[in-house]
């Protein structure tokens, strides 16, 4: 929106550069690249003069936010600040990259080119699944032209977030689930935990605030409480440094992240007083010449359990073998004087400096040639060289590339080893026959058996950490179609894919055969419809790569009529009698995204489902998902459901309310643990049902070793009905822990 400036915006300009200026004064090696910055501003000072954001402010504020992450929390030199400056000028102003190219070079030109078709991507999906996911597929190819075009949309989206109260709710939802599904982990991938953390508790905060309040509620209380313990246990240690001749380094205290806490509670099943090491301190040291970095971290190690007991199977040593993105440390768990746990984590100058700012620190240090001798081979470059596979994969359509992306991005790594003692990095989950396509493609083709630890195994076994792998081959060997069925690496299923695509055409005609038969069987023809819907389902973009994935054995068809009834109309016969809502509006009324979607008894809107993934009930924070029915599938907004289906169909987030006149009953469950005794369970049911008029429809309860657990499912009003019952229940003698769960856990 424009409105003209007034002083106090002129004034509020100059204050917020003036913080930029200073930062980039001390960045820039030479005053060529310092005026280059400050060219930047001007040009886009000018470009965007009088226009302002939702909330109000210059919009020339939002790109000065962008240049200060750039330069303070990554580390980025004249041409990325330059870039972050430019980045909304393309796109938003009449301005060309020709423009930005005559005025700051190619180089600059390129980055903020790069810059305008993410944000071109993003702002302008349709409500195609499809298209969300092809937008992201175009904005992860930047990995392949210049790292530095997605650090800086990573700094652009942690700003968008840090503002995102002023932007309609929809919206917000749908970046904030972006945000989570990809931003998130790309920023830890990439080595920024500090902005990964940050993204991590705003999305936190804005989906379940009430869990974010209690949790930063909590740690307030116990940083107080704890305050004086924790100086006594940093000074002692501090000391023992002193000795040690390590005086100068620094010890930085912290406390656990709110998401991190409450993600453990979520996953666990835990309450929050069963959530340990909630503090954590950091050693940073100035490493000595005579001793290797690794040296040195165990020697301070020694130092520290020579004051406090530690928990051995905590102790993560990451300077022999670096994350994949580059991060080395070595961390352990003390017990504190007052009987609480604390993280340690000794890290060098240096690999504080990649820790903090990740791969622009890492590179910095490999071009001056002081990266890591015992780490030589370079761990950001070969998780980039597997991105770049993923990216460069045909037979991949742009779902499922996404889904790929973001199990690379997530998933752990183990190490094993070759006969002759040569580490290799693998994904967790990784088995025999994913260790012979990471040596060589001819390996894998041709394997059929391997050896672990000298003993004779399959090619679908499993592989954990410190196994040594021997691969065994066959000069007759061949890729076969059960393989798909247990490989774990996206390049591994590529190569065999690959490899069986000569028989593509055979295939086809026997995926054809399969899906025929098994319509043909419950009575249903081969429409246009059918297949339509089935694509989507599958997530094919095609007839022929749905059947050659049914002919290869890919897809087996075992959730055919889970598939059929998820996807079909009511008036469809077979197909029709689960789904009775299938139409694109509500009450004959077209569905309004930029409108509250009001859910419950009480409203005229009934085109609705509740997610059976995580069974929101009333007061639980939820929004919805319009489905490829016409239908608002309502879900919580923690739920990782919603997070990866509003990150690929952006444009189908809708805000929901839950009606205020609702007296309607919803499924959830609550899962239980204490110490057994005899009449326990009777007291548990007698709160449920006498006291609470509550019913109940599955109970699940195992007693072994004088412990107690198990789990209740019951129809609840509302989250106080929920509340209500943990604290009565909670009341029962010998119950140590009530809490609420997912259906499905």
């Amino acid at each position: 929106m424009k409105s003209t400036f007034t002083e106090e915006d002129y004034q509020l300009i100059e204050q917020e550069f003036s913080g930029l200026r200073e930062a980039s004064r001390k960045r820039c090696a030479n005053r060529q690249e310092y005026e280059t910055v400050l060219k930047a501003f001007d040009f886009a000072n000018d470009a965007h003069k009088n226009v302002r954001r939702r909330s109000g402010d210059p919009y020339i504020l939002h790109p000065i936010a962008v240049a200060k992450i750039v330069v303070s929390e990554i580390g980025l030199g004249y041409k990325s600040i330059s870039a972050a400056l430019l980045h909304d000028v393309v796109e938003d102003t009449d301005f060309t990259v020709d423009d930005i190219r005559r005025n700051f070079g190619d180089k600059i030109a390129s980055l903020v080119d790069g810059l305008t078709k993410i944000k071109t991507a993003l702002d302008g999906s349709k409500d195609t699944t499809s298209l969300q996911a092809e937008n992201f597929k175009r904005i992860l190819l930047t990995l392949n032209d210049d790292v530095r075009i997605v650090l800086i949309k990573l700094a652009d989206r942690l700003h968008n977030v840090r503002t995102i109260e002023f932007m309609p709710e929809y919206k917000r939802d749908k970046i904030l689930s972006e945000t989570m599904y990809i931003f998130a982990p790309l920023a830890h991938r990439l080595g920024l935990y500090a902005i990964k953390s940050e993204m991590e508790n705003i999305w936190l905060k804005f989906r379940e605030p009430e869990a974010y309040q209690d949790i930063v509620s909590r740690l307030e209380n116990i940083d107080a409480e704890r305050r004086e313990e924790m100086e006594t246990f940093t000074e002692s240690i501090r000391r023992e440094l002193e000795k040690a001749g390590y005086g100068d380094s620094k010890i930085l205290k912290r406390l656990k992240s709110p998401y991190s806490i409450w993600n453990k509670m979520n996953t666990k099943n835990l309450p929050f007083e069963e959530i340990y090491d909630l503090y954590a301190i950091r050693i940073i040291f100035k490493p000595k010449e005579e001793y290797t970095e690794r040296e040195q971290c165990w020697h301070i190690f020694t130092k520290i359990t020579a004051l406090y007991p530690y928990k051995a199977d905590r102790t993560r040593d990451w300077t022999k073998e670096p994350k994949s993105n580059g991060y080395e440390a070595l961390h352990l768990t003390v017990m504190s004087p007052g009987g609480n746990w604390v993280e340690v984590q000794i890290r060098s100058e240096r690999m504080d400096s990649i820790a903090e700012r990740g791969v622009a620190a890492h590179w910095l240090y490999k071009k001056n040639g002081e990266a890591n001798q015992e780490t030589s081979d370079f761990e950001v470059d070969n998780w980039l060289k597997k991105v770049r596979e993923i990216i460069e994969n045909p037979d991949a359509n742009a779902i499922q590339f996404l889904d790929d992306f973001h199990k690379e991005l997530t998933t752990a790594d183990i190490f094993v080893f070759t006969p002759k003692g040569e580490t290799r990095r693998l994904e967790k989950g990784s088995t025999v026959l994913d260790f012979a396509y990471s040596i060589h493609t001819d390996i894998g083709n041709k394997a059929i058996a391997g050896k672990v630890n000298q003993k004779l195994v399959p090619l679908s076994q499993v592989l954990h950490s410190g196994d040594q792998v021997e691969i065994i081959s066959s000069v007759t060997g061949s890729p076969k179609r059960e393989w798909l069925d247990f490989l774990k690496t996206t390049k591994a299923k590529s190569l065999v894919m690959e490899s069986l695509k000569k028989n593509t055409k055979d295939s086809i005609g026997e995926g054809f055969r399969i899906l025929d038969k098994r319509l043909n069987d419950r009575g249903i023809a081969e429409r246009i419809k059918v297949m339509k819907r089935l694509l989507a389902y599958y997530k094919c973009e095609t007839k022929d790569q749905f059947y050659a994935k049914i002919g290869l054995g890919v897809l087996t068809l075992d959730d055919l009529d889970k598939a059929l009834r998820a996807s079909a109309p009511a008036s469809e016969g077979f197909l029709g009698g689960i789904n009775k809502l299938f139409r694109p509006k509500s009450n004959g009324k077209e569905i309004d995204r930029k409108k509250e979607y009001i859910i419950g008894e009480g409203s005229e809107n009934t085109n609705y489902i509740i997610a059976d993934c995580c069974n929101p009930v009333p007061g639980d924070s939820a929004l919805g998902i319009i489905d490829d029915q016409g239908r608002v599938v309502v879900h919580k907004k923690s739920c990782k459901v919603v997070n990866d289906l509003a990150s690929k169909m952006g444009e189908k987030v809708i805000a929901v309310r839950w009606s205020d006149k609702s007296v309607m009953r919803f499924l959830t469950k609550i899962v239980i643990q204490g110490i057994d005794r005899a009449g326990l369970l009777n007291d548990i049911t007698k709160v449920i049902s006498s006291e609470l008029n509550i019913n109940m429809r599955k109970i699940m309860f195992e007693a072994h070793d004088g412990v107690f657990e198990g789990s209740i499912e019951l129809y609840v009003r509302d989250k106080a009905d929920i509340e209500s019952l943990t604290r009565r229940i909670g009341a029962v003698r010998g119950l140590e822990s009530v809490t609420r769960a997912e259906i499905n856990q």
